[in-house]
Parts: C-alpha cells; structure tokens; sequence
C-alpha cells in the first residue's frame, strides 16, 4: 500500500481528500499543523507528500525545504495562491507539481496518480491510456483517435505519452525535453520541441489552429488538458 504525507489545516478538504484517497487504495496519515508535521515525517518512508501552503504555524514551504534535505519524495503543493510567481518559487524549491484550490476531485487525484506513476511509486500494471478520444495501447506502441490508428513517428509518439501520462499538468519545455532524452544520448532541442508538438497537433486535434488536447500555458509550458477550455 502506497503511504501519502498529508498535511493540510482545513478539516473539510481532509476529511473530503482523505475518503477519496483510501478509496483509491492509498494510506493517508495526516497533520494540521507545522509542528505535527515535523512529528509526523519520521514515520515514513512515504510515496508523496502533499503540502498545503498556508498553514497556522508556517508554510508549506518551509516544510518543504526540509524536507529535500533528507528525501527526493514527489510533492504536490495545495494553495489558494494561484500567481505565477508563488507557483515557480514552490517548483524552484523542491516541489513536482501543485494544484490551485478549488480545484476538482477527478482533477486531484489524476494529477496525484500521475505524479506517483512519474515518480516510479505507482503501480505500471495498466496497459492502456486513455483521454480526450485518444487511446494508447502501451504494449503495442499504438495511438488511435475515435477509433481510427494515427501514424505517428516514435518521437510523436513518446510525446504523446508524456502529456496522456500527466494530465492536466503544466510539463514545461525543459521538463519535456529531458524526458525525450533519446537512446544514442543526444537531445531533442526547443526547436525539434516545438515541430513534435505542431506536428502532433494536426494528427490529434480536430481544429490544430485551435487545440483544445494539447494547450500552450504562456510562459510556462504546454499540458494536456482535461477541461473543456482551448489553447495557444
């Protein structure tokens, strides 16, 4: 069983997370305070940690500093602070990803089974992705839109699976370009970067000039979108 650190002063959100993540089949321990927090983190190890910014006694990020001492734990930040620069600073210090309150129960616990499959701390037993009309049948190397197979090269392809494997997370293009690290040890640059993504783009989107699959987040990065908004 899969243990999650969680540490969050809103009885509510614990309450309503908490139910939802045992459901999922995970071990929840929690804390509510700073203190309780430092108290708690001994009792590991943990698979993820998930941070609330604001708490009563400090911050989820002071947490978080002292917790990239010790351990390379996925961690997940839960904020109402939704500024760019908070973001950035959370992800600079050490966290993987974060999540804006309110935000959507479907929406949390994707980004939380993505962030563990990422991490290697989540079961690999599925064979299939599936998302947005789009279908990837991992133990064939296939991808098919509405039922119809997409001829895509092997770089289309792992990109494909990169963005359907992290949904709704912003992958910036760093982010991106090191997962596309190839076998013979050369780079995929920003510039190849932005051809895959054009190039996927006219193959899966039903209008390419106006994604709605594969979204720009300015200044940041691109991610799979699970809403029903368009991109850049």
């Amino acid at each position: 069983m899969r243990r999650i650190f969680f540490v969050e002063d809103d009885l509510s959100l614990i309450t309503g997370l908490s139910f939802a993540l045992e459901k999922q089949g995970y071990e929840v321990r929690i804390a509510r305070t700073l203190l309780e927090a430092e108290k708690l983190w001994p009792d590991g190890p943990w698979d993820l940690a998930l941070l609330d910014v604001a708490l009563p006694d400090g911050s989820g990020y002071d947490l978080c500093r002292k917790i990239r001492q010790t351990s390379d734990v996925p961690i997940m930040f839960l904020t109402a602070a939704d500024e760019e620069t908070d973001i950035i600073m959370g992800l600079d210090m050490g966290g993987d990803d974060y999540i804006t309150k309110p935000f959507k129960l479907a929406v949390f616990l994707s980004r939380v089974n993505a962030l563990l499959r990422r991490s290697g701390r989540a079961s690999c037993s599925g064979t299939e992705l599936n998302s947005n009309g789009i279908t990837v049948q991992l133990l064939k190397g296939e991808a098919w839109k509405d039922g119809t197979r997409l001829e895509l090269t092997a770089g289309e392809y792992k990109l494909l699976c990169l963005f359907m494997e992290n949904p709704g997370i912003v992958l910036s293009p760093d982010q991106i370009l090191n997962r596309l690290w190839d076998c013979e040890e050369n780079y995929i640059d920003s510039s190849t970067l932005t051809v895959y993504i054009r190039r996927l783009r006219t193959k899966i989107e039903d209008d390419p000039g106006a994604p709605k699959k594969i979204v720009t987040v300015r200044r940041m990065g691109y991610k799979w979108n699970t809403g029903e908004g368009g991109g850049l």
